[in-house]
């Protein structure tokens, strides 16, 4: 696993090296198609994509103390054998605010989820000339939704 110092000094060499740096985000627990097409949409943005993923932690403080059902080795892994993926660094805090001023990426996305004016980080990156850009969803396509269709089906049995 990078740590944050060694994800920084990627981030420098490759816009040293003139590559265009990517930056999301998210708990990334059950990996699912609707994941997999917006993180090869996020790597058309850029030259290089930096996922952070919440620790196992935050995850808890996020969603509940019933997740992640995959710890945070396993989603890293999973993240990091994703062609599109460069870097993957985890983080503890409840947002990635602090990581994402640390890093400085040229290019910050998130989900169709969210507007503009409350993505986490959108201020920093702004002001260092970066840019902002929220990929639409894949309709119907869902952690969530996995998660009820399993219950739903464990129900009828």
């Amino acid at each position: 696993m990078l740590s944050r110092t060694e994800v920084k000094n990627l981030v420098i060499r490759w816009q040293e090296d003139g590559h265009k740096v990517v930056f999301t985000n998210g708990c990334f627990d059950i990996l699912h198609r609707g994941h997999v097409e917006y993180l090869e949409a996020a790597k058309e943005a850029g030259d290089k994509l930096i996922i952070g993923l919440n620790s196992d932690n935050s995850v808890r403080k996020l969603k509940g103390s019933t997740r992640p059902f995959q710890n945070e080795q396993d989603r890293r892994a999973i993240l990091t054998a994703l062609s599109c993926v460069d870097a993957v660094v985890v983080f503890d805090e409840d947002t990635p605010a602090k990581l994402i001023a640390e890093l400085l990426p040229d290019v910050l996305i998130k989900g169709g989820d969210y507007d503009k004016d409350e993505i986490v980080g959108r201020d920093t990156i702004l002001a260092n000339g970066g840019e902002i850009i929220i990929i639409p969803f894949v309709e119907g396509v869902s952690t969530s939704n996995i998660i009820s269709r399993i219950l739903s089906r464990k129900a009828l049995d």
